[in-house]
């Protein structure tokens, strides 16, 4: 891990996270070494809350993912160039109940000291404890059209992650 990536604080990140998550897309992966799985996602958001570094990830409860989510105390969070859009593409599109995703050609799991796997090709990854847990209800929806995502009505779980430790990856030489 640390041959490829450095330890930089949260504070430090460079980018912007509206473009990193909305636009660039987010992997997130739970699981262990053994056994994980990752999916894209294009929903979340990053910031300060209860006087910590967090992010908040929004999963369906038919993903296979959220099993994973749900039986974790860690995930993370990795971000990629735009050489890696069709991997995130096929991560978002493809469950890993069909595909094992840990054998996906041009994805390379690396585990952190914490035993968190990220991905050897990202250039940022957030590792991330979980500290809270909620579904989004429907009744507290002040925006009625956003009840239109939901026609299935699988409301997404949202997970707030401390971020722990943020990696950066490191130039080559």
């Amino acid at each position: 891990m640390e041959e490829l990536f450095k330890r930089i604080h949260t504070e430090d990140i460079q980018e912007n996270v509206f473009k990193l998550i909305g636009t660039d897309w987010m992997l997130i992966a739970a699981g262990m070494p053994d056994h994980y799985n990752m999916m894209t996602a294009s929903w979340g958001t990053a910031g300060i809350l209860w006087s910590k570094p967090v992010i908040i990830t929004f999963i369906r409860p038919q993903r296979y993912t959220y099993e994973l989510m749900e039986k974790q105390a860690f995930f993370s969070v990795s971000f990629f160039g735009k050489e890696h859009k069709d991997l995130l593409t096929l991560c978002g599109t493809t469950s890993g109940r069909d595909l094992n995703k840990m054998g996906i050609d041009g994805l390379s799991s690396v585990e952190t000291p914490n035993g968190t796997i990220g991905f050897k090709e990202a250039n940022l990854m957030l590792e991330c404890r979980k500290i809270y847990f909620d579904d989004i209800k429907p009744e507290f929806f002040q925006v009625f059209d956003i009840e239109k995502i939901y026609p299935a009505k699988d409301y997404h779980r949202f997970y707030i992650g401390e971020i722990i430790q943020a990696w950066e990856k490191k130039p080559i030489a």
